[in-house]
């Protein structure tokens, strides 16, 4: 394989001549490396398209973000390993993985490479330009479908029973993701300090956690824009992607943080992560997108309020670790500016979700 000559080398996050001379091992059929793309949008491992001679379609790479990375997170070989499961399965919509690089010599990270499938990433208002309140319903209807199918994965079919630690999974996460903030926080993120309210927020989830949930193949950030949507010849979900903090553990996580995510029309202040668009005419409410899931589970939604306050606290953290990058200049596309001012409004979310025991 080789790599075209007027191709810009200074590809942030890729050395592409060294990607070539390793494609050319792993896929010595897909031609000579004819152009990388950032594929705009992400906020933590970044995702590029590869276009290559010999394949028309081309295929995309996952690699960890730049800069700080907390430890346990962006594992690419986990993303790698649940893709190979879910696609020999074949009850979830996913990418077929191709190929996978432990070698960090290559292109500085490890990484894995899958196929490309073609769909919209619907995120923004505008973007729901073209969608009609019909389309937009049953697109929310088909996004619970499938966040209902990941929570009805045969694990054993799919590979994948031993790919967490189900028992104390909600504790764990308390636990994990508190020290991830702490590894955020004295990397210097400092986001209009929300220390003592977040302490306080960590004190009322430990003392609600539930002892024993469901197990279930667990998605980690599911929701509308980490998935690749299709409008025509009909509506559906081609493909759920970002898989990165997948687990076994408890499927009502997932739900929450869904909801957590999700827009309405009614809503005081948004999120600069997530998908806006879901305010738009047609779409499901946060009500009605749970009704459904737990008419196609028959899961209990009792203490959804629970779960729906612990996805505001895991995205606070996430986002404290994005703004840390953020400061130290290494990450890579626009929108970055913005994602520290979220964490106090979120912690604040939490905290009335718990008061009002209302989830929606």
């Amino acid at each position: 394989m080789t790599v075209d000559a007027e191709l810009p080398a200074g590809v942030p996050g890729i050395d592409v001549p060294r990607l070539a001379v390793w494609l050319a091992g792993a896929l010595p059929d897909a031609g000579r490396v004819t152009a990388v793309d950032l594929i705009a949008g992400g906020r933590s491992n970044l995702t590029y398209r590869l276009r290559l001679s010999g394949d028309p379609e081309s295929i995309v790479l996952r690699r960890p973000p730049l800069g700080h990375v907390l430890p346990t997170a962006h594992d690419m070989t986990r993303e790698h390993r649940v893709l190979s499961g879910l696609s020999s399965a074949g009850t979830v919509p996913v990418p077929r993985p191709l190929a996978l690089c432990t070698d960090e010599a290559v292109i500085g990270a490890p990484f894995y490479l899958m196929d490309y499938v073609e769909g919209r990433v619907l995120r923004t208002m505008e973007d729901a330009a073209d969608v009609s309140p019909l389309q937009a319903r049953e697109l929310s209807e088909r996004l619970a479908e499938a966040l209902a199918a990941i929570h009805a994965v045969d694990l054993e079919a799919a590979g994948l029973t031993d790919f967490g630690r189900p028992a104390g999974y909600m504790a764990r996460q308390l636990k994990r993701w508190g020290q991830q903030w702490e590894r955020s926080y004295s990397a210097g993120s400092r986001t209009n300090d929300p220390l003592a309210e977040y302490e306080r927020l960590v004190a009322r989830l430990a003392e609600r956690l539930p002892e024993n949930g469901l197990t279930r193949l667990v998605h980690g950030d599911f929701r509308l824009d980490n998935a690749l949507s299709r409008l025509e010849p009909r509506t559906e979900i081609a493909a759920v992607v970002d898989w990165e903090m997948s687990t076994l553990g408890d499927p009502l996580a997932d739900l929450g943080l869904t909801l957590v995510y999700w827009a309405e029309a009614t809503d005081q202040e948004s999120l600069p992560v997530g998908s806006t668009i879901t305010a738009a005419p047609g779409f499901l409410t946060r009500r009605e997108f749970a009704a459904h899931y737990a008419a196609l589970t028959g899961f209990d939604l009792s203490d959804l309020d629970f779960y729906v306050a612990f996805g505001c606290y895991k995205l606070a953290v996430v986002l404290e670790g994005i703004h840390a990058r953020f400061l130290q200049k290494a990450t890579v596309g626009e929108g970055f500016d913005q994602v520290g001012d979220a964490v106090p409004v979120l912690i604040a979310r939490a905290h009335h979700t718990l008061d009002t025991r209302t989830p929606y």
